[in-house]
């Protein structure tokens, strides 16, 4: 009995499944060109660069900081982003089980036992009668025989969604690390603007008490004293600023880390973290395009949308499912497995679909706009990848001009200012001269630690664009 069974559910997997109505696959050409741009912006060796792809560099070797390292791994432990990306993983791949389960009958052993009473106004003999029935049975129900691949086409939908889902995981752990990084260094870049508005308030208190002295001794004008009392009070009110703006970047790192952070691994300035990060190559386009995780998302995405039209073509033609079981009955429990006590069912059923106001039609239309939609989709990533290592492409290519030219405007304005001191001292200038200088020279420091900034920043950003690797 059992062995039948095998072999009739054997044969309709067999029969099942054999064919899928889904168009052939077709990879869409990237809609970008086959070489990053060149220009003034750029530098000349883009795209020629040797060295490790990011996507192969992990990110434990990309970060040289050791602290941030850390704090990387914190994250990736803790973030909730991180962990929601998992679970939906788990979910997914559970969602393709249960569509890979369709393709396999489920059988199903089954127990009952019945009685009824019949009474004498209703039996055939005029006398009451009670009626014991028992039955013991294996089968399966509502099975269906997937000869036009509607149930393998849901299958490879809900395949291509896990997939889509993993690659979504490693998009959200790439960023992760990127957005831990970039926090880190914003916070390095506040403590040392903050060092840098206490110094200038200590300098500034001390030209103050100067001239305060001078305009005691009636050397120094009221307007001067003025003057030097608003750079102090300047001073002041950046250090609150940066103060408040620290304890936000730290309340930021925590967030994205997930977990409260040691005191010890916060930076102190940017000296300490301006070599966190190695330089990588940008490599080609096409290395690009095969390997950042979003992309492969979108094109799984679109996989799954072009299974789906299998599915809805598939509902144009029957459906065959079938009701199958094999056991053993009796009106008495002891005689259920008596020879002679054998019984079986076999219902297939076959639904045609004749007119249903062109539903299917309308399904089918829906799948192939769906279709269209994560094309469009995909290229649109692809192209949106592109735009972003290209902006990266061009900040690289030019940082390290603007970092030369801001420090030499640093130490000009640094020169001027004390010469404008200098000239002051000797009565040649008015203070004003001086405040302008000073202003001017607090001014290039605070944009000499902003371009320091965004010339480590932008490594982390065009690391993170290039697809950078995961593993450690």
């Amino acid at each position: 009995m059992i062995r039948a069974l095998s072999f009739l559910a054997a044969m309709m997997v067999f029969l099942g499944g054999c064919t899928t109505l889904a168009p052939e696959y077709s990879k869409p050409e990237a809609p970008v060109p086959g070489a990053w741009p060149n220009g003034p912006a750029y530098k000349t060796e883009v795209g020629e660069s040797a060295g490790m792809p990011a996507a192969e560099l992990s990110w434990y070797a990309f970060i040289k900081n050791e602290n941030l390292r850390k704090l990387i791994t914190l994250a990736l432990e803790n973030n909730r982003d991180l962990r929601v990306a998992a679970l939906n993983i788990e979910k997914s791949q559970a969602q393709y089980r249960i569509r890979r389960a369709d393709l396999f009958p489920a059988v199903n052993a089954g127990y009952s036992e019945t009685e009824q009473r019949v009474p004498a106004a209703l039996s055939s003999t005029g006398e009451g009668s009670s009626v014991h029935q028992y039955t013991v049975g294996l089968g399966f129900s509502a099975y269906e025989l997937d000869l036009f691949g509607r149930v393998q086409s849901l299958k490879d939908q809900a395949l291509e969604q896990y997939l889509a889902t993993e690659q979504a995981r490693q998009s959200v752990q790439i960023s992760l690390v990127a957005e831990v990084a970039g926090n880190y260094l914003n916070l390095a870049a506040d403590r040392e603007r903050l060092k840098l508005a206490q110094e200038t308030l200590a300098s500034r208190q001390a030209s103050y008490r100067l001239i305060k002295s001078r305009f005691d001794a009636g050397v120094a004008t009221a307007l001067a004293l003025q003057q030097a009392q608003t750079t102090v009070d300047s001073a002041r009110v950046d250090i609150a600023r940066y103060i408040t703006q620290i304890a936000r970047d730290e309340n930021a790192l925590a967030l994205v880390v997930g977990a409260s952070i040691p005191e010890g691994l916060f930076p102190e300035d940017m000296g300490e973290v301006i070599s966190s990060v190695k330089d990588i190559p940008a490599g080609l386009p096409s290395e690009v395009l095969q390997r950042r995780p979003d992309i492969l998302q979108a094109e799984n995405l679109l996989k799954g949308a072009n299974a789906n039209i299998g599915a809805a073509r598939a509902a144009f033609f029957p459906r065959i499912t079938l009701i199958t079981s094999i056991g053993t009955g009796s009106d008495q429990l002891f005689g259920l497995f008596k020879p002679g006590s054998d019984m079986w069912n076999f219902a297939p059923r076959i639904d045609l679909p004749i007119f249903n106001a062109g539903a299917n039609q309308a399904n089918l239309k829906v799948a192939q706009v769906n279709r269209d939609i994560a094309v469009a989709q995909y290229e649109k990533t692809i192209q949106t990848a592109f735009r972003e290592v290209a902006d990266a492409l061009a900040q690289q290519g030019t940082i390290d001009d603007q970092l030369a030219a801001q420090q030499s405007l640093t130490d000009a304005t640094a020169e001027s200012y004390l010469l404008s001191e200098a000239r002051y001292d000797k009565g040649i200038d008015s203070y004003l001269t001086v405040l302008d200088s000073q202003r001017s020279l607090y001014s290039a420091q605070q944009n000499l630690i902003t371009t320091r900034l965004s010339r480590v920043t932008n490594l982390v950003t065009l690391y993170k664009v290039l697809g950078g690797g995961i593993s450690i």
